[in-house]
């Protein structure tokens, strides 16, 4: 039952941190191009590798923990499918070259921001 409490805690914190960092970041930078959805991905990305990294090296950290950060709050926070409809829209409008940057923005910062996590959570465990 433990479980299902982390999973509800961090996928209600995780919707709230992905609506106040999407908004922000939208008010700010506009939304010609997606910023908000390819800065909180790429910020799940990052936050799942140091959190499992940490959580690995970690064992014994209580296991439902697990369930807290990289299923709950990650599962709200991370934005597939915001990223796979702009993708979709872009390339209906026309905006080819626009939804190809977003790809490989995404892909390649993705990568690199879960392996910059991992290597946190070697640094801090």
């Amino acid at each position: 039952m433990q479980k299902y409490f982390f999973i509800a805690l961090g996928g209600a914190l995780g919707s709230m941190a992905r609506y106040l960092v999407g908004t922000s970041i939208s008010d700010r930078l506009g939304i010609r191009f997606p910023y908000a959805t390819l800065i909180i991905n790429l910020s799940a990305c990052m936050i799942i590798g140091l959190s499992l990294e940490i959580l690995n090296r970690h064992t014994n950290v209580n296991p439902a923990f697990r369930y807290l950060i990289p299923i709950g709050f990650i599962g709200a926070y991370s934005t597939f499918s915001t990223f796979e409809w702009e993708l979709f829209s872009n390339l209906n409008s026309g905006a080819f070259w626009v939804a190809l940057l977003y790809v490989a923005t995404s892909l390649v910062f993705g990568l690199v921001a879960v392996a910059l996590g991992a290597a946190l959570g070697r640094v801090l465990s």
